[in-house]
């Protein structure tokens, strides 16, 4: 077995808000902070229960999305290549990086002005790197962060929000286009990294990727791969998890993947995660993989 996420950074969720609805899971809902936080709390402890470490930091008293540390950066070693952000996100590229650089890391910023959402839309398995692009990062970014962190890159994109007309919908507050599978964790997980004897395991939404995206993801043969329904995965965010290879934490509103990964002999935690979801965020945003 080769562990993954044994070691993670978390913030809390004392500054979570839904002021500037960036993506469209944003309806305007009343927040339950001291709910988020506890939801935020369980999450944690959950990890450490699954054996992960977990780094804890405070949370940026600026910026709504503080609580999504999996969006500050992309990691592996010593590396961290940071994220450049939507401007309600903004601060938090700063503050990641003195973050970062405290626990030892070696920080590099994507070159120019372009958009990198960190291990949100860039997921390792193993020495493979599945990267979505065209909402919150650009493929240019991606290749950088994969070729300084010596990833072999699978680059991939996720269906776009469409309007009544379906013509493709651009966020107002971000100025930036816009998906239910805006950050490809939305769309995809890595349940196990590979060993020498045996593959890795994803799990992925064929439905949430673009028709080109699916035939990469259907005749990639070096990962064993698990389907989840589309429904399962924009409405219970059910490839939103964090899996150590052995045990998975993951949403509590997707019975037929949750048994699915039992049938394969994992343990599986399941959460009730309701507040910590009104900012289009769940269990994998509130983590970034620190080794």
């Amino acid at each position: 077995m080769n562990p993954i996420n044994t070691h993670v950074l978390m913030s809390d969720a004392r500054h979570f808000s839904n002021e500037q609805p960036i993506n469209p899971y944003y309806h305007q809902e009343t927040i339950d902070i001291d709910g988020a936080q506890r939801e935020h709390d369980t999450i944690r402890g959950l990890l450490e229960q699954a054996g992960v470490t977990v780094t804890q930091v405070a949370s940026p008293t600026d910026s709504q999305d503080g609580v999504y540390t999996a969006n500050w950066a992309l990691v592996r070693g010593n590396t961290a290549v940071l994220a450049r952000l939507p401007n309600a996100r903004k601060t938090e590229e700063d503050y990641a990086e003195k973050v970062l650089i405290e626990l030892g890391k070696t920080v590099v910023r994507v070159p120019g002005d372009l958009h990198f959402s960190g291990q949100g839309d860039a997921l390792p398995c193993g020495n493979l790197l599945f990267c979505g692009s065209n909402y919150r990062s650009d493929s240019e970014a991606q290749k950088f962060a994969a070729e300084t962190l010596g990833f072999e890159r699978i680059q991939l994109q996720t269906v776009p929000q469409l309007d009544e007309n379906g013509t493709p919908v651009i966020n107002q507050a971000s100025g930036w286009a816009d998906s239910f599978f805006y950050d490809i964790d939305l769309a995809l997980s890595i349940i196990k990294g590979p060993t020498e004897t045996e593959k890795g395991l994803i799990a992925y939404c064929p439905e949430a990727f673009t028709p080109e995206s699916q035939v990469i993801l259907q005749n990639l043969n070096t990962v064993d791969k698990i389907e989840v329904s589309l429904s399962d995965a924009k409405e219970a965010f059910a490839c939103n998890l964090v899996s150590t290879g052995e045990t998975v934490v993951m949403s509590a509103h997707t019975p037929a993947f949750s048994q699915a990964l039992r049938d394969r002999g994992l343990t599986v935690f399941s959460p009730e995660i309701k507040e910590l979801a009104k900012g289009g965020g769940y269990i994998r945003c509130t983590s970034l993989t620190l080794n």
